[in-house]
C-alpha cells in the first residue's frame, strides 16, 4: 500500500465510524412520530429514548482515554463498534418504549467510545505535519450527520418502515470491525495509572438517576412518585461527587478547571446555550409532524436546513472571532441564536414552507457560530499536560446539558398541552417550549459577560478562515 494511503486509512475508518454515529443520531428525530405510535404512545414521551442515548455519551466518555490506554485503542475502538452495532439492532427489534430505551443507552455507550478513542488513534497513526490535514476527515461526519440524517430518516419512515433506520449502521459497522482488525495498530500506554472508579460510580449514577428521573416525570413508564424519587437521588449524588472532587488528588471530573476563567465561560455558559441546542433537534421534527401535519420526509426536508446554515457559519467564524474577539461574539451571538432559536415556535398551519426553511437555517446559522467559538475558547488557558482531563469534564457537562434540553423541552412541551386541554399535542402548545428553550441561551450572556476584553485573543488571531 502506497505511504500515504496507508497514513489516511486510519482517519478514514475512524471518519467513517462517526459518520455512522452522526447520521443515526439525526435520523432517530425524524422517526419520532412514527415510533411513538408503534410503541402506542404520545410523542412527546419518547424524549426519555433520546436522552438515555446523550446519558450514554456523558456517562462513559470521561473513562475512554484511560479504557484505550488499558486495553489498547484497536480493542476498544472495534468494541466500541460492535456495541453500537448491537444497540443499533436491539432498536429495530424494540416493541416497547421500555426495551428502546435501553436499546438507544447501548447505542450511546458505543458512540461514547467511538469518538475520543478514534481522536487518539488518529492522533498515535498520523505524523504531526500531517495532524491537521487528518483531523479535517473528522471534520466532514459532523457536517454531513444533520445533513443526511433527516433527510434518510424521513425518507425511509415514510415511505418504507421506521425499523430500517437502524440497519444502515449493520454493514457500515461490520466493514468498519473488519478494517480496524486490519489497518489500525492496539497501541497503548505500558502505565496509565489508576482510575477514580468511586468518582466514576458517583459521576455515573448522578447523571443518569438525574436526567432519567427528569425525562420519565409526566410519563407512563415508571410511578411519578419513583421518578421524583429518582431526581431527588440524583441531585444527591451530584453533592457527594463535589465533595469527593474536592478530596481526591485526581478526580475523574476535575471541577477545579471551573476556576480558569475562559473554561468556565465556555463549559458552565455554554451548558446554557447547549440545552436550547439540545432541545431543538427533538422540538422541530415533532412540532412540524404533530404540529404542522408534514410527513416525516418532508420534516427531514426542513430540518436539515439548520445543518446548512451550521455549514455556512463555519466557514466564516474564524474571520468574526479574529474581528469582534470571544467575548463579543459569545455575548451578542448568544441573544440572536436565542431570538433564532425561539422564532421556531412562529409557526403555524399555513405558514409557507419558504418561510420556515429560511428560519430553520437561521436556527442553524447562529449556534453554529456559538457553538464554535465555545468549543475554541474551552482550552485558551488550560495546559498542555491537563488537556485530556479538561476534555473529560467538559464533554460531561456538554452531554448532560444536550440531555437535558430534550428534557425541559419535552416538559413545557407536557405542561402547555395540559393547560390548553388538548387530548393530544397541537400546533399551538409548542411555542412555549421553543421560547422557554431560546431563553438559556440568553442566560448564558452574564456568564460570558464576566470575560475578559482579551480573551482567547492568541487563539482568535491564530485562526485562519
Amino acid at each position: 500500500m502506497p505511504l500515504v494511503a496507508k497514513a489516511f486509512i486510519a482517519p478514514l475508518i475512524v471518519a467513517c465510524a462517526m459518520f455512522m454515529e452522526s447520521v443515526d443520531a439525526n435520523v432517530i428525530v425524524t422517526a419520532i412520530p412514527e415510533m411513538a405510535r408503534a410503541f402506542g404512545r404520545d410523542p412527546v414521551t419518547l424524549k426519555v429514548a433520546v436522552t438515555s442515548y446523550v446519558l450514554g455519551l456523558g456517562v462513559f466518555i470521561p473513562i475512554c482515554g484511560w479504557v484505550a490506554d488499558r486495553f489498547g485503542a484497536r480493542v476498544v475502538f472495534r468494541t466500541a463498534i460492535g456495541i453500537f452495532v448491537v444497540g443499533s439492532l436491539l432498536c429495530a427489534a424494540s416493541t416497547s418504549l421500555g426495551p428502546f430505551t435501553v436499546a438507544r443507552f447501548i447505542q450511546g455507550v458505543g458512540g461514547a467510545m467511538m469518538v475520543p478513542v478514534g481522536r487518539i488513534i488518529i492522533f498515535r497513526s498520523v505524523r504531526r505535519s500531517e495532524f491537521i490535514r487528518a483531523m479535517n476527515y473528522l471534520s466532514v461526519p459532523a457536517m454531513l450527520g444533520p445533513a443526511v440524517g433527516p433527510l434518510l430518516g424521513g425518507f425511509i419512515t415514510t415511505y418504507l418502515h421506521w425499523r430500517l433506520i437502524f440497519f444502515i449502521n449493520i454493514p457500515i459497522g461490520i466493514a468498519g470491525i473488519w478494517l480496524t482488525n486490519r489497518y489500525i495498530a492496539n497501541s497503548h500506554e505500558e502505565h496509565p495509572g489508576r482510575l477514580d472508579w468511586f468518582g466514576f460510580f458517583l459521576s455515573a449514577s448522578a447523571g443518569v438517576l438525574l436526567l432519567l428521573g427528569l425525562s420519565l416525570v409526566g410519563g407512563e413508564l415508571i410511578p411519578q412518585g419513583s421518578a421524583y424519587a429518582m431526581c431527588v437521588a440524583g441531585a444527591l449524588m451530584v453533592a457527594l461527587y463535589c465533595v469527593h472532587a474536592r478530596r481526591a488528588e485526581k478526580p475523574l471530573l476535575d471541577l477545579r478547571f471551573f476556576r480558569v476563567p475562559t473554561f468556565q465561560a465556555s463549559v458552565l455558559g455554554g451548558s446554557m446555550f447547549r440545552i436550547g441546542l439540545g432541545a431543538v433537534p427533538f422540538l422541530l421534527p415533532l412540532a412540524l409532524q404533530e404540529g404542522l401535519g408534514m410527513t416525516a420526509f418532508k420534516s427531514g426536508a426542513i430540518t436539515c436546513a439548520s445543518a446548512f446554515g451550521g455549514m455556512f457559519m463555519r466557514s466564516l467564524a474564524s474571520r468574526v472571532l479574529r474581528r469582534f474577539g470571544f467575548r463579543q461574539t459569545l455575548f451578542y451571538n448568544a441573544a440572536l441564536s436565542g431570538i433564532a432559536i425561539a422564532a421556531c415556535g412562529t409557526f403555524f398551519p399555513g405558514t409557507p414552507t419558504w418561510v420556515i426553511w429560511t428560519v430553520v437555517l437561521l436556527g442553524g446559522f447562529f449556534p453554529a457560530l456559538q457553538f464554535t467559538s465555545l468549543n475554541s475558547l474551552a482550552y485558551a488557558e488550560i495546559e498542555t499536560r491537563d488537556v485530556g482531563r479538561a476534555t473529560s469534564l467538559a464533554s460531561f457537562v456538554q452531554q448532560v446539558s444536550l440531555g437535558l434540553g430534550v428534557t425541559v423541552a419535552g416538559i413545557t412541551l407536557e405542561l402547555s398541552q395540559y393547560l390548553n386541554g388538548h387530548a393530544s399535542v397541537q400546533w399551538s402548545d409548542f411555542w412555549p417550549s421553543f421560547v422557554v428553550v431560546g431563553l438559556f441561551s440568553f442566560i448564558s450572556m452574564p456568564i460570558t459577560a464576566r470575560l475578559a476584553h482579551d480573551a482567547g485573543t492568541e487563539i482568535s488571531r491564530g485562526t485562519r478562515g
